[in-house]
């Protein structure tokens, strides 16, 4: 029997207030863990408490005997939220993640000795091999209960699948008879929860709460330029009381965003899973303690983020589901009466999401030809020479041995990964139905954003939510929107600021490892010195013309050499002596003719220096650098006697850069001066 007082008296504890109540379906989540040793799929808004059910629980159990809590969380960010508020519950919460590695040992050498309450781990921590075999199974027979947390993350029918989110089925099936189990999460639709109850198994009991959140203030407003939505931000944002986050869909745009709003006179900072761990820590605790206006950031300033006060949240660029949508919004209003949120929408959000949707799972061919290729090795094959073999991107492939792993085909052993015994194939039926309604998602985001119906239902009922009617509050509910007359001064600013931020390209140093020749460092003679981007393909500034004149005017127009000149200016490389350009098959032309205007301003020669004598795939269908650096290598010929003065060796577009390494090595060896890169354009990846 459990004492209703005596865990409502542990909740006001843990949030502070001397008046605090269960919500409905707290209580009886929490009897159901206590008294019943049961299972729970808890699914309730954001703000709703998920976290006070599990560590009054928690205490409840600790208090009776029971064994410590494993904590399944997602993300670094709510780990350290949530052990803030175990310890207010009087629960000794600890981690072990990457960020924490000379403190494992001591941390679990405290788990086994019982002097732990709460353990939190990320799901991969599951992937983690001495972890597995050494101290889950001994963890797992002692522990008193296990919390799923963003359990939606398990399904890839869900919005954030994770595939090591998998493994946690295992961890089930290791725990002794009786040891209740709690899932949580705010995002889960019917499907979503299906996928969960069938996976965990299906004694879980659902408990479902609505989803209206009535503090926010939904609004849309269509910015297609990426200049408009950046003077709109300049705006709005010092309007807005008490500070908010800003989303955006890529790493680019929040250094790009919160440069822009910096240079404005407001307090921003970039925040994304590319951030040192200091500057993540130092960019919570500023937005938590309103010392930023604003947090510029992608989904990895998202899920269990706890700032009750937090009276904003506008996305840059609309995200690619509706369910995500709702989960980042909740981010705002928990704790105060109104919070806006509004959604701008860009000309670039669609290509981004079809980015994202595209990569989502390894294509059928790559998946086969890496378990066969383990499967005809004698000896376990390491990721560089998979790379040689399979063209696709690093963390593309290593995203597919994780899913191929967690599948039971492959597995990581040596230093490398090998192919287990278990039957596999590739199961194209459930990616193409996954993707198909990936693509629903994305149409379910335009027509969010068009504003035909009261936007909280239309994300109440994305949820599956029942009972739903108009908040009232909405853009489309009171016909009051975020709109604004722009200030075209700013929109100009904003104009000239994306324009105004050359790329540096970094000389590459090392040749890919296992491709035979050529191999190890590139002689620093023969390096490239550092170059320079005019712009990010297609992005606000430059970029966007850089797109229309390769695809479309097959010419560079006089705007942007006069632009490049003007980098050129004040860049000053060398200076050079004289100008070559990469032999280019799909736009031969216009590199040739841009090479000749930056040659005919600088007042040097244009010399066709090089020339193609190996035909090779168009290089941004190469995805990794052993794939890019074998599609040109030996491609290149040097025509005699280059001069020995520095020189600009210029190209449109720079991706992985290997074109721009292979070609400035020909050039070092056959007598040229040193080699200063530089493009219209470097590629953006999403």
């Amino acid at each position: 029997m459990v004492d209703r007082r005596e865990a409502e008296e542990l909740l006001r504890v843990l949030t502070g207030s001397p008046a605090a109540e269960f919500r409905p379906g707290q209580w009886e989540a929490i009897d159901e863990l206590v008294a019943r040793r049961g299972r729970v799929l808890l699914v309730q808004r954001t703000g709703w408490g998920k976290s006070a059910v599990y560590f009054v629980a928690t205490r409840l159990l600790r208090d009776a005997g029971a064994g410590a809590t494993l904590l399944v969380s997602p993300l670094l960010a709510l780990m350290r939220n949530q052990i803030e508020m175990a310890e207010r519950a009087g629960v000794r919460a600890v981690t072990i993640n990457s960020t924490n590695r000379d403190e494992w040992a001591a941390i679990e050498d405290d788990v086994r000795s019982g002097a732990v309450d709460l353990l939190l781990i990320s799901p991969e921590r599951l992937n983690n091999d001495r972890f597995r075999k050494e101290v889950l199974p001994e963890l797992a027979g002692a522990v008193g209960l296990l919390v799923v947390d963003e359990a939606h993350c398990i399904s890839d029918w869900g919005h954030d699948f994770r595939p090591d989110y998998r493994r946690i089925a295992r961890v089930l099936g290791l725990l002794p008879r009786g040891v209740p189990v709690l899932c949580t999460t705010a995002t889960a639709n019917d499907r979503v929860v299906a996928d969960v109850v069938d996976q965990l198994g299906h004694d879980l009991t659902v408990v479902r709460g609505p989803l209206d959140r009535e503090s926010l203030v939904l609004s849309a407003v269509e910015l297609r330029e990426q200049a408009a939505r950046l003077g709109w931000l300049a705006q709005v944002l010092p309007t807005l009381p008490g500070s908010g986050i800003v989303y955006c869909l890529t790493v680019a745009d929040t250094e790009r965003v919160a440069g822009w709003l910096q240079s404005q006179g407001i307090d921003a900072v970039a925040y994304s899973g590319e951030t040192d761990h200091d500057d993540r820590l130092a960019a919570e605790q500023a937005l938590l303690d309103n010392d930023v206006k604003a947090v510029v950031a992608t989904s990895a300033l998202g899920m269990g983020f706890d700032k009750p006060d937090l009276t904003f949240v506008v996305h840059y660029q609309s995200p690619g589901s509706v369910v995500a949508y709702y989960q980042q919004v909740g981010r705002a209003g928990r704790a105060v009466e109104r919070a806006e949120v509004v959604l701008l929408c860009g000309h670039e959000d669609a290509e981004i999401q079809d980015y994202f949707i595209r990569t989502a799972f390894p294509p059928k061919a790559s998946a086969e030809r890496v378990v066969s290729l383990l499967a005809e090795a004698a000896a376990p094959v390491r990721i560089t020479d998979i790379e040689r073999e399979v063209n696709a991107r690093r963390s593309r492939i290593e995203a597919m041995l994780k899913v191929l792993e967690v599948e039971g085909a492959v597995e990581r052993t040596g230093g490398g990964w090998q192919r287990t015994l278990q039957p596999w194939s590739y199961d194209e039926e459930r990616v193409e139905k996954v993707t198909a309604l990936r693509r629903e998602e994305q149409r379910a985001m335009v027509a969010y954003a068009a504003g035909e119906e009261c936007r909280m239902v239309f994300l109440r009922q994305a949820l599956d939510d029942t009972d739903v009617v108009p908040c009232g509050r909405c853009d489309v509910c009171t016909g009051v929107n975020a709109a604004v007359d722009l200030n075209q001064e700013l929109i100009d600013a904003a104009r000239a600021y994306l324009r105004r931020a050359p790329l540096h390209l970094e000389a590459r140093k090392q040749w890919p490892a296992g491709l035979g020749e050529p191999s190890g460092r590139i002689p620093p003679e023969l390096q490239l010195e550092e170059g320079r981007a005019l712009s990010a393909y297609g992005d606000g500034g430059w970029g966007s013309l850089v797109k229309q004149a390769k695809h479309d005017d097959r010419r560079v127009p006089d705007v942007l050499v006069e632009a490049a000149i003007a980098l050129l200016d004040k860049w000053r490389p060398g200076p050079p002596g004289w100008v070559t350009w990469i032999p280019s098959t799909t736009s031969p032309g216009l590199v040739a003719d841009f090479a000749a205007g930056l040659a005919a301003a600088l007042g040097v020669p244009a010399i066709d220096a090089l020339q193609r004598v190996r035909a090779g795939r168009p290089q941004r269908e190469m995805e990794n650098s052993a794939q890019q650096v074998g599609n040109v290598y030996g491609a290149f010929a040097v025509r005699p006697d280059p001069p020995d003065s520095p020189v600009l060796l210029v190209d449109d577009i720079a991706d992985s850069r290997w074109t721009l390494t292979v070609a400035g090595v020909e050039l070092r060896q056959a007598g040229a001066g040193p080699v200063f890169p530089f493009v219209l354009a470097r590629a953006v990846s999403a």
